[in-house]
């Protein structure tokens, strides 16, 4: 990973390690994981990170965020303006889509995913 990806400081995020704990898994999992694009991670102060709200509180990947992943990698976004647009304020949500995902609105966030990217 080389390009710094666009994410607010006040984001919270955790290192890929912490992620692996967390998910039960090796830490090479994790790293498929964002492959696959069933997660998405950056670089921050050196170090891979995974923003925190991509796991809900029972310590799975949020529903929805793979395929909304998906869906806009498919159209052509780039992993900086998935990032971007999966934690900026959108008024019709209301708040953000990751919290939107978070709160069970997987569907909703889905279908403006794919309104955008096509």
């Amino acid at each position: 990973m080389n390009e710094v990806f666009w994410l607010s400081e006040d984001v919270a995020t955790l290192p890929v390690a912490e992620i692996a704990k967390i998910l039960n898994q090796p830490v090479s999992r994790v790293h498929q994981l964002v492959k696959d694009g069933q997660l998405l991670s950056l670089r921050r102060d050196g170090e891979v990170v995974v923003p925190a709200d991509f796991l809900d509180d029972d310590g799975a990947v949020v529903k929805g965020l793979p395929g909304t992943i998906t869906v806009l990698r498919d159209g052509g976004y780039s992993d900086p303006d998935i990032l971007r647009w999966l934690f900026e304020e959108d008024e019709s949500l209301p708040g953000t889509p990751v919290a939107s995902l978070r709160a069970g609105r997987h569907r909703e966030v889905k279908r403006r995913a794919q309104a955008m990217a096509f």
